[in-house]
C-alpha cells in the first residue's frame, strides 16, 4: 500500500489500503473523504505537482485520476491486462503507468488510448519515474533490469543488467535541467533484492557507484 503528502501545501496526505479505498486526511488525523473505484488493492498514490488531481494504481489493472476537491473519479484508464502495480505523473494532466503485464503505458487526462505505450521487460514492471524534465521515463522490473526510455525517441534509449536479483525501486536526484541544481549531473538511484543500492549515470547509462553495505533486500530509495 501506499501513501503520499500533498506537494503544494503538505496540508492533506492520501493513503492506499489493500480493500480497494484511498482515503484523504488532514494533518491533525481527520479523515477528510473516501475514494472507492477500485476493486482490488489500492498499490499507488500520487498528487500532481498542483494538488488538484490525485492518481492511483491498483490491482483491478486499472489507474484512475481522482479530483482532489470533489473525491470524485474524473477517468479511469483500463490499459492494462493484468495488477497495475506503478505510477507517476509526467505534467499535471499526462502520466505513466506500468504493470505485471510487462507493459508501460503514458496516457493523458481526456483521451481514451494511451498516447505511448512500450514494452521491453520480460517479467513484471515494478516501478517507474520520470525525470524532472519528464523527457525521460525510468523502469525497473523483475526481469533483473533498469531501462531509461526516451519520449522523443519512442525506445529504449538505456538497459542497464547490473542487478543480480529483482529491482523494486528507483528514484531520481533532484540534479540536472527542471532543478534546483542544474549545474549538476543527473543520477538514477535503483534498489534491489540483491541487497544493494546502484547509482547511474543517465548520460551513459552506466552504474558509477554500488553501495553493499546491506545484509537485507533493498526495496526502496
Amino acid at each position: 500500500m501506499d501513501c503520499k503528502i500533498t506537494p503544494c501545501d503538505g496540508t492533506l496526505l492520501v493513503t492506499g489500503s489493500y480493500y480497494g479505498y484511498a482515503r484523504i486526511w488532514t494533518t491533525d488525523g481527520r479523515l477528510a473523504s473516501t475514494l472507492g473505484q477500485h476493486k482490488g488493492p489500492t498499490v499507488a498514490l500520487k498528487w500532481n505537482k498542483n494538488g488538484n488531481y490525485i492518481l492511483s494504481a491498483g490491482f483491478d489493472k486499472t489507474a484512475i485520476i481522482w479530483d482532489a476537491s470533489t473525491s470524485q473519479c474524473t477517468q479511469q484508464f483500463a490499459f492494462h491486462s493484468a495488477p497495475a502495480l506503478d505510477v507517476d505523473w509526467q505534467s499535471n494532466v499526462s502520466f505513466a503507468s506500468c504493470s505485471t503485464d510487462q507493459y508501460i503505458h503514458v496516457c493523458k487526462l481526456g483521451s481514451d488510448k494511451p498516447t505511448k505505450s512500450f514494452q521491453g521487460h520480460t517479467n513484471e514492471v515494478n516501478a517507474i519515474k520520470w525525470d524532472p524534465q519528464g523527457n525521460l521515463l525510468a523502469s525497473c522490473s523483475d526481469d533483473m533490469t533498469l531501462k531509461m526510455w526516451s519520449m522523443k525517441q519512442e525506445t529504449c534509449v538505456h538497459d542497464s543488467q547490473a542487478h543480480n536479483k529483482e529491482i523494486y525501486n528507483i528514484k531520481w536526484s533532484p540534479t540536472g535541467l527542471g532543478t534546483k541544481n542544474p549545474n549538476m549531473n543527473l543520477i538514477l538511484a535503483s534498489a534491489s533484492c540483491d541487497s544493494t543500492v546502484r547509482l547511474w549515470d543517465v548520460e551513459r547509462g552506466l552504474c558509477i557507484h554500488t553501495l553493499t553495505e546491506y545484509s537485507e533486500v533493498r526495496t526502496s530509495v
